[in-house]
């Protein structure tokens, strides 16, 4: 390491809890060679609460730096939509994204919307709700992310009982049904002791190339967080160092500022204002068990999940990927995609790409003329080529594909299925549409299509056979247009071929050239006995 070492320098802080905290900022901003490295967990979800006025509470996976609050990350995205449904029930907020400055509520530049009408929005865009009101809901909530719900129900009991004394029963009674859900949300919290209150745990486990760190978030007596990280080891860190990497890195992560962090060693390191704890019985020590089972689970995780990969080549892992995501009976080994191109109706084509293995299987492509539709009929074009390849298929006693990808909408899967259904294989191999514009796949018989997440794997092969498909059908269309371009005028003189007429286009572009041009200019391309004939045709 000495030996690639070209400068040192040294940044002097106060503490040592500030130059740990200072260490991890420079490691994720540096990424350097010798140093722990983190893995990433930016594909968990966070709730952002949003810098602005009248902020708007939602989810999000991209953190900014932009003063918001963000909660999480939630390795559990059921929890995330539990809490979001919570919030929805407890507080109605606004979910457009206006800016709602005092310059525009009092120039009425907004209206209400129907969020407003349906009772989930109390109408801040028309000054229907105080910003104090709104700002109020806002602490609330954060409170809630934070697990300080006891804070929560202790001000909507006070609010009750005000209520209640100014005869609002209406109002109260709205306040109890939200102290309801609350009471029912915090019951679901696991217990511990509520004497252990505003305490971290963290626990470690390692093995020769990665450590796993456990943390567990105890306020008012409930485990309110949970999260495990992976930390891959670079100079064969002790498992103090990747320990005291992971409790800095998520006690900043997580905002968390408890006075005491219970451990399973002692480390050499002082936090100002902070207490450590290497528990021996009681509750505590229950808690680091509990913490150290949870880190235990994710490291056989992780290692039987490696060791499953290892096993699979790529190309099963994709399909079998693509068999979860399409909800197919089987491995697609052989995927055939159909799409139809045409310009103003005339040379009409299809084309249809081949993969086996989800790679492609470019001897196996297939070129086809429209031969029973005239003029532009997409979805008869796509029954018709779907028809004679699988009727083909079957008369050669040829093996079917696992998918069938094809090219457009409903529309075009319509007519490929409808031309299954006459070859009695409708239901015998799966079949799926994908619509250009927003990528989305169609199912038969489902008019609402299925969205796969961009970075999808299934995703990408589908795009790419529909390329490949458009790819050769696009080539092929247009050597058959180029041809009946020729053929329309100049191979219509007597002895004069393709070929000819190709060399004349080629140096003067355009019939209309050709019809101005020079003999000595025509003889220069195509001799003298030829040019003789195109010069008299033009002339009469």
């Amino acid at each position: 390491m000495i030996g690639k070492t070209d400068e040192i320098k040294y940044i002097v802080v106060d503490s040592e809890a500030d130059a740990l905290l200072l260490e991890n900022n420079l490691i994720k901003k540096y990424q350097p060679r010798y140093n722990i490295l983190l893995k990433d967990d930016k594909t968990f979800p966070w709730i952002c609460v949003k810098k602005e006025h009248f902020p708007r509470v939602f989810s999000t996976r991209t953190v900014l730096k932009d003063g918001s609050h963000y909660f999480g990350p939630y390795t559990s995205v059921r929890l995330l939509h539990t809490l979001l449904e919570l919030i929805k029930k407890l507080y109605p907020l606004r979910n457009c994204n206006y800016k709602l400055s005092e310059e525009n509520i009092k120039t009425k530049k907004y209206k209400l919307c129907l969020e407003y009408h349906i009772g989930n929005c109390k109408g801040p865009c028309e000054g229907l709700q105080t910003e104090e009101d709104y700002e109020q809901s806002i602490l609330n909530i954060k409170d809630i992310l934070k697990g300080n719900i006891v804070k929560v129900i202790g001000y909507l009991k006070t609010l009750m009982k005000d209520f209640s004394a100014d005869y609002e029963f209406e109002k109260a009674q709205i306040v109890k049904e939200k102290l309801g859900l609350l009471e029912k949300f915090q019951k679901k919290s696991t217990i511990v002791n509520p004497e252990i209150d505003n305490v971290d745990v963290f626990s470690i486990v390692t093995d020769e190339k990665y450590g796993y760190v456990n943390y567990l978030k105890v306020l008012n007596g409930a485990i309110i967080q949970i999260h495990t990280i992976e930390l891959k080891k670079q100079l064969d860190e002790t498992p103090e160092d990747l320990l005291l990497f992971a409790i800095t890195d998520i006690r900043q992560r997580f905002q968390s500022e408890s006075p005491e962090i219970i451990i399973s060693f002692e480390i050499n390191v002082e936090i100002p204002g902070v207490k450590f704890i290497v528990p021996k019985i009681g509750d505590k020590k229950k808690l680091l068990e509990l913490s150290q089972r949870n880190v235990q689970y994710y490291q056989q995780e992780k290692q039987r999940q490696a060791e499953e990969l290892k096993q699979k080549t790529p190309q099963k892992r994709i399909l079998e990927q693509m068999k979860k995501d399409l909800h197919l009976k089987e491995l697609p080994l052989q995927i055939e995609c159909f799409d139809n191109s045409n310009i103003q109706g005339s040379q009409a084509v299809a084309a249809m790409a081949v993969f086996k293995n989800a790679k492609p299987a470019k001897s196996e492509y297939r070129h086809f003329n429209i031969k029973t539709v005239e003029g532009i009929d997409d979805f008869a074009s796509m029954k018709e080529v779907v028809f004679r390849r699988y009727r083909r298929l079957l008369e050669e006693k040829k093996t079917l594909p696992q998918l069938i990808v094809v090219d457009g909408g409903i529309g075009q899967l319509n007519s490929a299925v409808a031309a299954l259904g006459e070859l009695k294989l409708k239901n015998k191999i799966a079949i799926i549409g994908i619509a250009k514009k927003l990528e989305s796949i169609f199912f038969p018989g489902d008019s609402v299509p299925l969205f796969l997440d961009k970075k999808s794997e299934t995703l990408k092969v589908i795009q790419q056979i529909r390329n490949e498909t458009h790819r050769f059908g696009i080539t092929h269309h247009r050597g058959k247009r180029e041809k009946e371009t020729i053929k329309t005028e100049i191979t219509g003189i007597k002895g004069i071929a393709g070929e000819t007429a190709r060399k004349l286009l080629t140096e003067f572009k355009s019939v209309a050239n050709v019809k101005k041009a020079k003999f000595e200019e025509i003889e220069k391309i195509i001799g003298k006995a030829k040019a003789k004939i195109v010069f008299e045709y033009f002339r009469k």
